[in-house]
């Protein structure tokens, strides 16, 4: 049986963290008057923010694999590595086209060499090829996986292109589920992973965000379908980024679900009571993350689905 999490993260540690303008405009996560407020300590403190954060996940007992950005070429964004790659339990290793031309500077083979020492790596695609028509597909953060139904959830946009998740579809068998996403302002929501999240019984979403009542229900049923249970979060909860947390497991098999502080001071009691039932909330003060880069916990984790060596 397929697994839905892993305790075999890829993260990156930042050198030259800040607010990136050339991915402002489609993300309204980012904070431009928090980042001017901040600029000159945003690096200090997201990487303090970065090593609590791996150093707790080690101590649960998670194999976090850190690797250092490089202060050349510039990648204010290194920190959220789910976006340009993803790792599956066949073997294949798929790298992604990234809308923000200084973000597709974040694509690094020695990275894939390195995980190769520890993992089969049998398949390699490259899926950044559709840059060149202005189609782009960024990783699990444009995808929301449910690994063992192999489901594909995403929320279209700038960002997310219909023709390259046909592309996904067809290389690696995933069923695709489409939907609208707009935020309390009515702009479409960049990335999927703020929406919803999916961990191996249940599903925490935004369908307020889906304004239209058929995709609504569609997303509902296909979630309900696959046995999950629903928790539903608010617009409100959303932009707290209570939709971009991710379930993964320690090497004892522990289920855990990490997000950030802002999204679990963001949920209500018998949110937490049922999500409780399926694994222990961690959280994680990652407010410079979030504030300047526009993403949270989920979106700097890179599970590493591939088969050990």
């Amino acid at each position: 049986m397929r697994s839905q999490t892993t305790s075999n993260i890829l993260m990156i540690r930042p050198v030259n963290f800040g607010f990136n303008q050339e991915t402002a405009e489609s993300n309204a996560f980012q904070n431009v008057e928090f980042s001017e407020k901040n600029k000159n300590q945003s690096q200090q403190e997201a990487l303090r923010e970065f090593d609590k954060m791996v150093g707790q996940l080690r101590k649960l007992g998670v194999n976090i694999i850190v690797i250092n950005d490089t202060s050349e070429p510039y990648t204010p964004d290194s920190i959220f590595p789910n976006n340009w790659v993803s790792f599956h339990g066949n073997g294949s290793v798929i790298t992604y086209p990234m809308q923000a031309e200084n973000r597709r500077l974040e694509r690094r083979e020695d990275i894939i060499e390195q995980l190769s020492e520890s993992f089969y790596i049998n398949r390699r695609i490259d899926l950044s090829g559709f840059e060149a028509d202005y189609k782009f597909l960024e990783g699990t953060g444009s995808m929301v996986l449910d690994r063992k139904f192999k489901i594909a959830y995403a929320c279209l946009s700038p960002r997310t292109n219909k023709d390259i998740l046909k592309e996904f579809s067809t290389q690696m068998n995933y069923e695709i589920v489409t939907f609208n996403a707009v935020d309390d302002a009515g702009k479409q929501i960049y990335h999927t992973n703020v929406v919803m999240c999916i961990g191996d019984m249940f599903a925490v979403i935004c369908l307020e965000a889906i304004s239209d009542l058929d995709e609504r229900l569609l997303v509902r049923n296909s979630l309900e379908q696959s046995g999950k249970t629903v928790v539903e979060i608010t617009l409100k909860q959303m932009n707290q980024f209570a939709g971009n947390m991710l379930e993964i497991k320690s090497k004892k098999g522990e289920k855990l679900l990490v997000m950030s502080s802002s999204a679990y001071n963001s949920l209500n009691i018998k949110q937490i009571k049922i999500l409780n039932e399926y694994c222990t909330i961690y959280h994680f003060d990652l407010s410079m993350i979030e504030g300047n880069g526009g993403g949270s916990a989920r979106c700097m984790m890179a599970e590493i689905h591939l088969p050990g060596k």
